[in-house]
């Protein structure tokens, strides 16, 4: 006797979704059934048929059936609407860091603003700001009436913890302290009327991750890694994630995706080639785009004026562009 038997046995009863659980072990056998609360009485004499029925079959020596009060889900939580004039919020997101998140997020708000579109930028790394150093910014905000004034740099309106911090302070926080700043930035900033807003979130999986699900509509979310299997491993995690959720991933970047000798113009995959498009099929999500390691992304990144303003008839500002335009269609435009 098996509990499949048991369950073949329950079948003449049809059940269907009540029917909730059934355990055997030492020819005890027990089933349990959710109704209603106050269907309990009046099922009664359900229960004692298919405590008769059971106890009948061959290597039962006692059956019990247990009613369980049946719980509809509860709604999903809306999120706060604390971004009352962003239209659209995408996030940039990695299972892991080193994959170049922050270029990709940085390079494709220049990119949704060159196509004319009003698009901010938030730096949502509390413990390892970047978009200062990326964007060439080193001011403070100005703040007027307890509101943080954004920063304007090519084209976008910008926000980060590195604006109010010096560029090698360690940010030695407890989580509770870093949801507190991450909340200051999204809702104590004058974001004003945006198309799109797009935040560079932190690697991994963690509380910023969740906070933002819980106080802003993301219209969506970019996940980005390089080729090899290590990374998109940390991928495949930050999809589960959104998958949780409720955010759609609107595709995946490929960063780092082959290197191309300036000099001989000898194209190595030195990270491997395809993960990205691998993964993106086997879970359902566009490739997005797959951007070359280049040193001048490297260098524009670090001289603070992004590749897509350097060199924005060059071959990688038309994959950003590629990119922005698929997240636009995403998101369903702005």
């Amino acid at each position: 006797m098996t509990e499949e038997d048991i369950r073949a046995a329950l079948a003449p009863f049809k059940l269907g979704t009540m029917l909730e659980g059934v355990h055997l072990h030492d020819g005890q056998a027990h089933v349990t059934l959710a109704i209603k609360r106050e269907d309990a009485q009046a099922q009664e004499p359900l229960r004692a048929q298919i405590e008769a029925s059971l106890a009948a079959l061959p290597g039962i020596e006692k059956a019990s059936v247990v009613f369980t009060a049946h719980r509809q889900a509860a709604p999903a939580k809306a999120p706060e609407v604390i971004l009352p004039g962003v239209k659209h919020v995408v996030a940039v997101a990695s299972g892991k860091g080193g994959v170049g998140k922050s270029t990709v997020a940085v390079n494709l708000a220049v990119a949704l603003a060159q196509s004319g579109l009003q698009v901010g930028l938030l730096d949502a790394d509390i413990y390892g700001p970047s978009l200062p150093r990326m964007l060439g910014l080193n001011a403070r905000p100005q703040v007027q009436g307890g509101i943080m004034q954004p920063l304007q740099a090519w084209g976008l309106t910008c926000m980060s913890i590195g604006f109010l911090v010096a560029e090698d302070t360690a940010m030695i926080w407890r989580g509770p302290m870093v949801m507190g700043a991450l909340n200051q930035l999204l809702g104590q900033v004058a974001w004003g009327e945006l198309d799109v807003l797009v935040i560079d979130l932190p690697p991994g999986t963690g509380d910023a991750q969740l906070t933002l699900a819980q106080k802003v509509n993301l219209r969506g979310a970019v996940i980005v890694s390089t080729p090899q299997d290590i990374a998109l491993i940390d991928a495949r995690r930050g999809v589960k994630m959104f998958e949780q959720v409720r955010v759609p991933v609107l595709g995946i970047v490929e960063n780092m995706s082959f290197f191309a000798c300036p000099n001989c113009n000898h194209r190595t995959d030195i990270f491997g080639h395809g993960g990205a498009a691998a993964e993106a099929a086997r879970i359902g999500v566009p490739l997005l785009g797959e951007v070359p390691l280049l040193r001048a992304i490297r260098e524009t990144g670090d001289a603070g004026t992004p590749i897509t303003v350097a060199e924005p008839a060059g071959e990688v500002a038309a994959i950003f562009r590629t990119i922005a335009a698929k997240v636009l269609a995403g998101i369903g435009g702005a």
